[in-house]
Order: structure tokens, then C-alpha cells, then sequence
């Protein structure tokens, strides 16, 4: 691939690209539940909250970059049919559509990754545990794809996913804030790990038979289609059971119960998919129900944090 300039509208395309502000939500809905569930139990420093909302950022960012590398060179981008394109999946396409080089798709995530850690550090002088949490995210965000633990690749990505956009920002957010990671903050994180995990196994879908012949043994290639499209209902289901069980195990306010909210659209998107789980076309509505299904949990849930004192 020849050179490409820096800077301009292309370039800065592809930074919006890797930084896609859909994406971007399943990290935003983690830190809502983990902010949330910090208010309830004190008051918010807004410095330290800017800084740790900039830094995931940077790292989801980083993480999206550096996954197109390792996607273009295994193949799988490439092999995405036009008919399996969709907003939701198929990669963010910097290097397929001749955005970036290779090249610079590197020194963007290396820039990002960067960011993201010095925000990290400047977060750990205040509270140096945060140090261990940055690291396990930074470590599931980069061996996502990259070799030679490639989680996605291994059937691991859905586990990674749930474990990072889960208990471990919401955690993270909490810790920053309180100074000690609650029991509480890990049970709300785990119902939005279960359904941001539920996104991207229903983000396969569009990319299973590219993915397959590219060798990323993710979950619905192991499954095949049809299969798939049965288990996707287990996802909302323990999701919203967990929510359910939150204040009975829990010394947790009944008004988080305000998450089932997004079990409307988890209940859609898996009806959708059970019925059309060959058809692109037809998954995509699916794909974005499942998508507001996990923000309406985080929102739920931490309004639930917030008023039921």
C-alpha cells in the first residue's frame, strides 16, 4: 500500500473510525454503572472522573486500531462480503477501504495506547491500585487480536469482552472515586458484561463466514448460524435474572430493578435473530436493539444507584 499523507479529512476519518462513538458505548455503559454506584456512596471528583472516561477512551480507541492490523493480515476483513457489510461489524475498514497504511494504523494505536496510559498513571497518583486494573485492560484490549494469545481467534473474545466491559471499568471507575473496589459495583457490572458480550456475538454473525475461512474460531463460527442464533437468548436471559437477584443478594437498591428496561429490546433483537440469523440485512436492526438494550441497562441501572439511597 503506497503512503498516505497525515492529516486532512481522510486521515481524521479514520481516527472517527477507530474511535466510533457506537462502539465506544459498550465502555461508556461499564463507567455509567461503576460511576453510579460510586455516588451512591459519596460525592464525585470530577477531575479524576474526566480523566478516567478520557483514558478508556483512548484505550478503546488503541484497542481498535491495533485489532485492524492483525485482522488485515489474517485476512478477515478482506473477506467480508459486500451483501455481510454492516455498521455494527466487519471491522472499523481503515485498511481495507485504503484508509490508513499499515503503518499508520500502527503509530495511531501506539499514540492511543500511549494516552491511555499516561492517563492511567497520572490517575495512579492519586490511587495506585488503579495501575493493576489498567493493566489487565490494557492486556484483554491488545491480545484481543493480538499474537500469540489472539482471545478472539481462540474462541476466548466473548469471555474477554464481558470480563473488560463488565466488572473491570466499572470497577475501575469505582476505585478511582472510592479508593476500594465494592462487592456491589462488581454484581452491577455483570449483567452489562453479559449484554455487551451479548452485542458482539450477535456482531459475528455478519462476518461468521469470513471469519471461518480466516481461521477465528469465535463463538458463532464454533456454533455454526443456527445454533448461535438459539444461544443468543441466553445472554438477556442471565443478564437480566442477575439484575433481578441484585436486591435479594444484595444489599442493593430495589430501584436498580429500573435496568429491565433494556430486556424489551434484548427480547427483540433475540426474537429477530432466532428467525433471520442468515440475512445480514435482517440482523442489523437486531444488532442495534441489542446494542440500546445494554445502554438502557447501564442507564437503568445506574439511575437505580443514584435515587434509591
Amino acid at each position: 500500500m503506497s503512503e498516505l499523507p497525515w492529516g486532512g479529512p481522510r486521515f481524521w476519518s479514520g481516527v472517527f473510525r477507530v474511535a466510533d462513538p457506537k462502539l465506544t458505548l459498550a465502555s461508556v455503559a461499564s463507567m455509567i454503572v461503576g460511576l453510579s454506584a460510586a455516588a451512591h456512596d459519596g460525592p464525585i471528583a470530577w477531575g479524576p472522573l474526566v480523566t478516567t472516561v478520557l483514558g478508556i477512551v483512548a484505550l478503546e480507541a488503541a484497542k481498535n486500531a491495533s485489532g485492524e492490523i492483525y485482522d488485515w493480515d489474517s485476512g478477515t476483513d478482506l473477506r467480508v462480503a459486500e451483501e455481510d457489510r454492516s455498521p455494527f461489524s466487519g471491522g472499523r475498514r481503515v485498511l481495507v477501504d485504503a484508509v490508513w497504511t499499515r503503518a499508520q494504523t500502527a503509530t495511531v494505536s501506539g499514540i492511543f495506547y500511549a494516552i491511555g496510559g499516561g492517563l492511567g498513571l497520572a490517575l495512579a497518583v492519586r490511587q495506585p491500585e488503579v495501575i493493576a486494573v489498567g493493566l489487565v485492560g490494557a492486556f484483554l484490549a491488545f491480545f484481543y487480536h493480538a499474537t500469540p494469545i489472539k482471545l478472539a481467534y481462540r474462541g476466548l473474545g466473548e469471555a474477554a469482552v464481558f470480563l473488560c466491559y463488565g466488572p473491570l471499568i466499572a470497577a475501575g471507575a469505582y476505585l478511582v472515586q472510592r479508593g476500594h473496589i465494592s462487592r456491589a459495583v462488581i454484581h452491577l457490572g455483570v449483567p452489562v458484561g453479559v449484554m455487551v458480550a451479548a452485542f458482539l456475538f450477535i456482531n459475528e454473525f455478519p462476518d461468521s463466514r469470513a471469519d471461518a475461512a480466516s481461521g477465528k474460531r469465535n463463538l458463532v463460527v464454533r456454533l455454526g448460524r443456527a445454533s448461535a442464533s438459539r444461544a443468543f437468548a441466553l445472554f438477556p436471559v442471565v443478564a437480566f435474572g442477575y439484575t433481578l437477584l441484585g436486591p435479594v443478594l444484595l444489599d442493593l437498591p430495589r430501584a436498580t430493578w429500573l435496568g429491565l428496561i433494556g430486556l424489551p429490546h434484548a427480547t427483540a433483537a433475540a426474537r429477530r435473530l432466532w428467525q433471520d440469523y442468515d440475512v445480514t440485512g435482517r440482523i442489523v436492526p437486531a444488532q442495534a436493539w441489542t446494542l440500546a438494550s445494554f445502554v438502557l441497562l447501564a442507564i437503568g441501572t445506574g439511575a437505580g444507584m443514584l435515587i434509591g439511597r
